[in-house]
């Protein structure tokens, strides 16, 4: 056997630690997926590392890929998590790793697991010593740097992004699991524990672990029945990360876009994923006004009762309400000529100097006596400037109320 087959697991960890952790890789040969990120290596000065930040799904190696990289640079690693520990905590180890630098000479390597949990005051203290370089900064994070570290830290690192791992690279992880577990499974079965992981190594096996404790079992059970009783659904859902963003905007856009159907399924996908009820019927009340507005008054009026009752109501019975709200506001007529309407004389205020109100229209003038109260006219209306330069910034959608609203105005001014 090879030098390079020996690292092939992390062997020497401790029989009751998650398997996930056990058959960690050691090289970057049996390290799955991430080719883009394997080519950057080439390019790295193993004697001076720059700090570097990983950032991507769970499960994609961000743990991984710093222990290999440590290792191939023959630095002593330190890991600390910004979820269990402090300033003060990771003050300690930073101390500790420079007294061994002085004694074995090179720069040792401070792994900070989920560092967008550090605030800015945490991540702030971090720089001094980023500064002098004291230590070579690896931070792994499931979120986007670039919104969940602070400018100053940004600055001193690279950005290294992790891809989730494909289907058949999941499956390779498990396959070589099955290996060390001396354990037999179809192919269909690894397939399956693969495809529900959604790119989540640890998640595989710690699947993969649930069937190699029930191993006694897997030769008297069908596979229907293993993947009933022994598998669970890894669906990804966190309130956290992009995809967070990125479904809560797919089901805006639905509804936007009067697709009833597709804003009922992502409606579905947040609340599985236990997505806060209130942020989705808030996210409601500002598509009433945006996307629908007076097309349909009552959307607004929907959308406001939706985020009152669920808060009376909560889950489970608040997603009828959600839904009721949700396709209610995909059916309606949409116009977003109010929200352009706003932008528009926001942007010619700003563009111009203080706007002066008409002389007739003050509180207290002179001239206040040349108003002409509508109500004194014949249809409540007469015409009267309200606004000085007479700028058009409401232009109606002609669609569903405000052509209505839009036909009475016409039908005022002719007469």
């Amino acid at each position: 056997m090879s030098d390079d087959q020996i690292g092939l697991f992390a062997t020497e960890n401790a029989p009751s630690s998650p398997l996930a952790y056990r058959i960690r890789p050691k090289s970057l040969d049996y390290f799955m997926g991430q080719d883009s990120l394997k080519q950057k290596l080439a390019s790295l000065n193993w004697l001076q590392l720059p700090h570097l930040i990983f950032y991507g799904p769970p499960g994609c190696g961000k743990t991984t890929i710093a222990s290999i990289l440590a290792q191939k640079a023959k630095a002593m690693l330190y890991e600390f998590n910004a979820v269990l520990g402090g300033v003060a905590d990771l003050r300690k180890i930073i101390q500790q790793a420079k007294s061994d630098q002085e004694l074995l000479g090179s720069t040792p390597i401070i792994f900070i697991d989920e560092i967008h949990r550090f605030n800015k005051a945490q991540q702030d203290a971090l720089l001094p010593y980023l500064e002098r370089g004291d230590f070579v900064l690896f931070g792994a994070t499931t979120e986007n740097p670039n919104t969940s570290l602070n400018q100053a830290i940004l600055s001193r690192v690279q950005k290294w992004r992790l891809s989730q791992l494909s289907e058949s690279e999941v499956e390779k992880i498990l396959t070589h699991a099955c290996e060390e577990l001396d354990i037999e499974l179809s192919k269909s079965i690894l397939q399956k524990i693969a495809s529900f992981s959604n790119g989540d190594a640890r998640a595989a096996l710690n699947q993969l672990e649930v069937l190699a404790h029930n191993k006694s079992k897997l030769t008297t059970m069908s596979e229907d029945k293993i993947l009933k009783e022994l598998l669970f659904d890894q669906r990804r859902y966190d309130k956290n990360s992009d995809r967070h963003y990125d479904v809560i905007s797919a089901f805006i856009k639905s509804v936007r876009g009067s697709d009833v159907d597709a804003a009922v399924l992502w409606l579905a996908v947040m609340l599985d994923g236990g997505e806060d009820i209130e942020f989705i019927a808030r996210r409601l009340i500002i598509l009433a006004s945006e996307d629908v507005g007076n097309a349909d008054p009552r959307a607004l009026q929907m959308a406001t009762s939706a985020h009152y009752a669920i808060k009376s109501i909560g889950m489970p019975e608040a997603r009828i309400i959600l839904a009721q709200a949700t396709t209610y506001l995909a059916q309606a007529p949409k116009s977003n000529a109010s929200y352009l309407a706003i932008n528009k004389a926001l942007e010619h205020v700003r563009d111009n100097p203080t706007i002066e109100v008409p002389t007739h229209l003050r509180n207290h003038h002179p001239d206040k006596k040349n108003y002409k109260y509508p109500h004194s006219y014949a249809g409540h209306w007469t015409p009267q400037d309200y606004h000085p330069d007479q700028t058009q910034f409401f232009e109606s959608s002609e669609l569903g109320y405000e052509k209505l609203q839009q036909d009475y105005l016409r039908k005022l001014k002719k007469n």
